[in-house]
């Protein structure tokens, strides 16, 4: 029987005598951790108890189990177990693990418990399922002072039962119902997804700044190379002062040996056009020097 309430289901359960039969892995691994008990015998007649519908309610609510068992008096012991819940730092941890790994939450969201799970749990220092019998907390109403009992012990027999039908009962147990599972875990998917959105955001703003940047019209000066000797303003004639070139600071002179070819036929023609080029020169630099002497006449 199955509680409306999330957080607070019912069922009863009766094995038959095939037991539990061939389970999921964290099934098994939950039963190994029963099998280390050391008293033995009292695993046999818990197990028995389990089988012969001894247990007659198992009620999980909130992060306990609460059961019934029919023992040897009148009316049925009551049962109670529970795990060490994770505070909700540690939970943090546990949901950005979990984020990180869309194969974990898509495992998770089909019934399926990750194998690899422990790994998310990690994170926070913490485990999902107990390391020792000793972890997995119980109280049982009958007068047996050892602990577990008979009656508890057929509780835990029937709670692996309870999680090959809903893996989500472990994380219950450690403080986190399905529902509210689920509902972090999406909330934790929006939050990178909005963070992801966020800095795509910054960066396309950043392209498109660069691009109006390079669409800033260029100087005229780059696209008209002759601007590049025109100065519009007016100089002070006291700060402006006309003097020749030196010896050896002529055009010709700073340019270096031209590479100009022989003329097999003429060797001498190369020297005279360099002599006439440098006479060429010094003429125009007279001529330049004359205009700059009398143009504020």
């Amino acid at each position: 029987m199955t509680n409306s309430n999330p957080n607070h289901s019912e069922i009863t359960t009766a094995l038959g005598e095939e037991g539990l039969g061939q389970q999921p892995w964290w099934v098994e691994q939950w039963m190994e951790l029963i099998n280390s008990y050391r008293f033995k015998k009292r695993l046999e007649r818990a197990w028995t108890y389990a089988r012969e519908g001894n247990v007659t309610s198992i009620r999980f609510e909130g992060r306990r189990v609460h059961a019934r068992v029919q023992g040897t008096g009148e009316d049925p012991y009551k049962v109670k177990l529970w795990l060490d819940v994770l505070n909700d730092e540690d939970w943090g941890y546990v949901l950005e693990a979990l984020t990180q790994k869309a194969r974990w939450s898509a495992q998770l969201l089909a019934g399926t418990m990750p194998a690899d799970i422990e790994r998310a749990f990690a994170a926070s220092g913490r485990r999902l399922f107990p390391f020792k019998l000793q972890e997995v907390r119980s109280e049982c109403s009958c007068p047996d002072k050892a602990n577990p009992c008979k009656h508890i012990s057929a509780i835990y027999f029937l709670m692996g039962d309870r999680f090959s039908e809903d893996p989500f009962v472990l994380f219950q147990l450690r403080g986190r119902t399905r529902a509210k599972l689920l509902a972090d875990l999406a909330e934790q998917r929006r939050e990178v997804l909005a963070a992801i959105a966020a800095a795509e955001k910054s960066i396309s703003n950043a392209n498109q700044n660069n691009a109006n940047d390079l669409a800033i019209p260029p100087h005229p000066a780059i696209v008209d190379p002759s601007l590049w000797w025109r100065y519009e303003g007016s100089l002070n004639a006291d700060l402006v002062v006309i003097t020749p070139a030196m010896e050896g600071e002529t055009g010709l002179d700073c340019a270096g040996e031209l590479p100009l070819a022989e003329e097999p036929r003429f060797p001498e023609a190369r020297q005279k056009f360099l002599c006439h080029l440098k006479e060429q020169g010094q003429a125009l630099a007279q001529k330049a020097m004359l205009l700059a002497m009398t143009a504020g006449d």
